[in-house]
């Protein structure tokens, strides 16, 4: 198993981080929040992410995309991570997109080149708690007519209130079907939630919503393994996207340490400083392995992919969270404000965490597995 980026791969890493800094840097960030922009997301810089050919990594050439794969989805997930850049690309270009190829083809070639052209925004409605449990599903689709009836409440759906399409897990008679929503449907309630670290999200509540028997994807009570691939497939992303976010304030601490004084000396010329740095660029390398192991076992298809998934978002995620811990510790009382960029690193990586997620879910689920 490769652990390192390809020449193809290295190179889209260069386009995607020079695209971000010049198009989107923290700033971009900054400015949204500051200026409580209604959607909280750019729609213009979207479709510049399909013209890049960003948004489509993952969708095949036959409906616009550039028919990459999970490294090449954890590439651009990580160069996200560094600028803290708002955008659709985890809830559309990876979630959503992973579900809709194993839809109709109608529904592919209806939503799909959309999404690779940054011309649509679809999210991915799963969870309904505090925390990430896609087993504890309670929305349910009863037949109705010649169609379906869904009642039911989720929340963390990414970008949901500026979607122009919901992909709704609901309970259907002896498993679980995956639905495509018009979110314009009598029935649906939306309310955008915007969370901590200024990303948005949303609340979407289902009272009997009617929609018809095309609407589902794949095939009724056989949503589970569909859902199940797009979630290890967002949750390594997720895992690249911590890596940069803890990657990122970990290089702006040691810009910081190389220029700061005190008592007349650079503070990074402390041992103590230097110790905790030297093991902080350990872990941080050490998580980035895992989550390039668990792209490319994503990639090969293995069975006990989602297994390595688990340990990579587990580890990506406390890693990002000691590397901002320290960030903030390290600048002394200025990493306390929003002046510096530092604590806005913090408050992304406390939100990547529950994403998908946190460490406790992902440790249980490896011990499950192992039959504890």
């Amino acid at each position: 198993m490769t652990l390192i980026l390809t020449e193809e791969q290295t190179m889209l890493k260069e386009a995607a981080d020079g695209f971000l800094n010049e198009h989107a840097p923290i700033a971009h960030l900054r400015k949204l929040r500051d200026s409580k922009d209604a959607d909280g997301v750019s729609r213009e810089l979207w479709r510049a992410f399909g013209e890049m050919g960003f948004a489509g990594v993952l969708i095949p050439e036959e409906h616009g995309g550039s028919g990459l794969g999970a490294v090449e989805a954890g590439v651009m997930a990580e160069a996200l991570g560094r600028t803290l850049t708002p955008s659709p690309f985890l809830g559309s270009g990876v979630l959503s997109a992973t579900v809709l190829k194993g839809g109709s083809a109608e529904q592919q070639a209806a939503w799909l080149p959309r999404i690779a052209a940054g011309e649509a925004i679809v999210s991915l409605a799963v969870d309904e708690g505090a925390k990430h449990a896609p087993a504890r599903i309670a929305t349910v689709a009863e037949r109705s007519g010649n169609g379906f009836r869904l009642n039911g409440a989720k929340g963390f759906v990414l970008d949901g209130h500026v979607a122009d399409a919901l992909i709704v897990a609901a309970l259907t008679g002896d498993g679980l079907t995956l639905f495509l929503v018009d979110p314009k449907t009598a029935g649906v309630g939306i309310e955008r939630t915007v969370m901590v670290d200024a990303h948005n999200a949303a609340r979407v509540t289902l009272t009997d919503v009617e929609v018809d028997a095309d609407a589902v994807i794949g095939s009724v009570d056989g949503g589970e393994g569909l859902l199940e691939g797009a979630l290890n497939l967002g949750r390594a992303c997720a895992a690249a996207s911590l890596n940069g976010a803890g990657d990122q304030a970990f290089q702006t601490t040691m810009a910081y340490l190389r220029t700061r004084k005190q008592f007349g000396k650079l503070i990074g010329e402390f041992q103590a400083l230097q110790h905790r740095s030297a093991h902080l660029f350990s872990e941080i390398e050490i998580a980035r392995a895992a989550v390039m192991g668990a792209l490319t076992a994503l990639d090969a298809g293995r069975d006990n992919a989602g297994l390595i998934v688990s340990v990579a978002k587990a580890k990506a995620g406390r890693v990002a969270e000691l590397a901002v811990q320290e960030a903030v510790q390290m600048h002394g009382g200025v990493g306390m404000t929003d002046e510096y960029d530092v604590g806005l690193f913090m408050k992304r990586v406390r939100v990547l965490n529950e994403l998908l997620g946190d460490a406790g879910f992902h440790q249980e689920r490896m011990a499950r597995a192992q039959g504890f």
